[in-house]
């Protein structure tokens, strides 16, 4: 009550355990312990966005797109609420590259970016009592979102000696009639990850025997630099439908272009007798879109993009993977059960008998960042893996040997003595 008014409002109570499952909630803790009086520079060894350094700027066909665009003036306006027509085309068709059939501009919705994708998906499914079936360690914000679209969450578990597999076995004993979807993220986020046209097959086999779609995260499409080829699941389409969802974010290294898609891989069409289309629609029509010029450079960035950019990215991926699996095995209380063969990140495994005054895998971090400048997710709070934490190697080779310099002078400023002792 204030002066005899009583105030009938209050906050959304709903936003307060969505948010403390996001991944930014765990990385502002994190950053909120870096010290002020430490003059060296942060070493950024958590967000996956390589555009901060020049070593991954985008190629400048994409930027000469969105020049052009701009310029053209005509995309000063709205766009369709599914997206243009020319960038939805332009999609299908860089989509139907790696596809055994043909994807249609009707099939491709565009979104504010990957995150958005998510949103649309979880809300098209969501019904009172449904739940989804999540990967342990996933991308939190499936999480958050179903947690704000009362959405129950289950987790099934990823298997670190079996190159972070999907647990079937697992996937079929959580399963109930309300159980509508799984999410598979591939190439993997956290684990890095990438999986094999076998696994997937089985995947897909095992999400038609239990009646549920599968929600495919492919934001990481095409970045693997490892023995194992990018296999999109939409190539399963015609065994189980599947939301695949992607954007330009990662593979043109441009995350704050907001530039994303949601598919209905599915040329059995159950998305449109099930309602999941007219759904998908309803919520974009309540929803925000992507920038329209950004959509109108979408043809020209798909279209004339160059084999050699992908190529350099990959190949800088690929080196500083190399150099964060060595910096990993240099330092006794980290252990990586996989050397990463996508994506952008790797999990990391902390041997807590090896360190003293260290309680877990926060507390590791916000001492790190504290004592050291250096950033990475503690993975209990960010990815439900606790004593794990999460590094990403998308960044100048010589901040990876500085954040590992940092970390090994960490480590040996926390080491148990007596292990020490021993080694020595």
């Amino acid at each position: 009550m204030e002066n005899g008014v009583i105030w009938r409002f209050q906050g959304n109570k709903v936003l307060d355990p969505a948010s403390t499952i996001s991944l930014r909630g765990v990385l502002e803790q994190v950053i909120g312990n870096l010290s002020t009086d430490d003059p060296r520079p942060t070493i950024p060894l958590a967000n996956g966005d390589p555009s901060q350094f020049a070593c991954f700027r985008t190629c400048t066909i994409a930027e000469d797109a969105i020049v052009d665009a701009l310029r053209s003036a005509k995309y000063n306006g709205y766009a369709p609420t599914v997206g243009l027509l020319s960038a939805r085309r332009a999609i299908a068709d860089y989509l139907n590259r790696d596809l055994p059939y043909k994807l249609s501009a009707d099939d491709i919705y565009l979104t504010s970016g990957c995150l958005q994708a998510i949103e649309v998906a979880l809300a098209a499914i969501g019904r009172p009592g449904a739940n989804i079936l999540l990967p342990r360690p996933g991308f939190p914000f499936y999480e958050s979102r179903a947690a704000y679209g009362l959405l129950q969450v289950r987790h099934y578990h990823l298997l670190p000696d079996k190159g972070w597999e999907v647990d079937l076995d697992a996937v079929e004993a959580l399963v109930d009639g309300n159980t509508v979807a799984m999410v598979i993220v591939n190439p993997g986020n956290p684990c890095g990850n990438v999986y094999t046209y076998d696994h997937l097959k089985t995947v897909a086999e095992t999400a038609r025997k239990l009646g549920i779609l599968v929600i495919a995260d492919e934001v990481y499409g095409h970045l693997t630099f490892g023995s194992t080829p990018f296999v999109p699941m939409g190539v399963f389409g015609s065994i189980v439908p599947v939301l695949t969802l992607g954007s330009i974010s990662k593979r043109w290294m441009v995350p704050g272009w907001r530039l994303g898609w949601l598919v209905t891989t599915d040329p059995n069409g159950a998305f449109h007798k099930s309602g999941i289309v007219e759904s998908i629609t309803g919520y974009l029509n309540i929803s925000t879109d992507p920038a329209t010029f950004i959509q109108g450079a979408i043809p020209q960035i798909l279209e004339n993009t160059k084999d050699d950019f992908f190529l350099k990215v990959i190949t800088k991926l690929r080196e500083a993977a190399d150099k964060c699996y060595d910096g990993i095995k240099e330092i006794p209380c980290l252990t990586c059960p996989n050397k990463p063969e996508g994506s952008m990140f790797v999990m990391v495994k902390l041997d807590l008998s090896l360190l003293e005054d260290i309680d877990d895998d926060m507390d590791f971090c916000m001492k790190l960042a504290k004592e050291e400048a250096v950033i990475i997710v503690p993975a209990g709070m960010g990815f439900g893996m606790k004593n794990w934490v999460r590094i990403t190697f998308a960044c100048e080779i010589s901040a990876l040997e500085e954040g590992f310099r940092r970390i090994r002078a960490f480590y040996q400023r926390h080491a148990n003595k007596t292990y020490l002792q021993l080694q020595g």
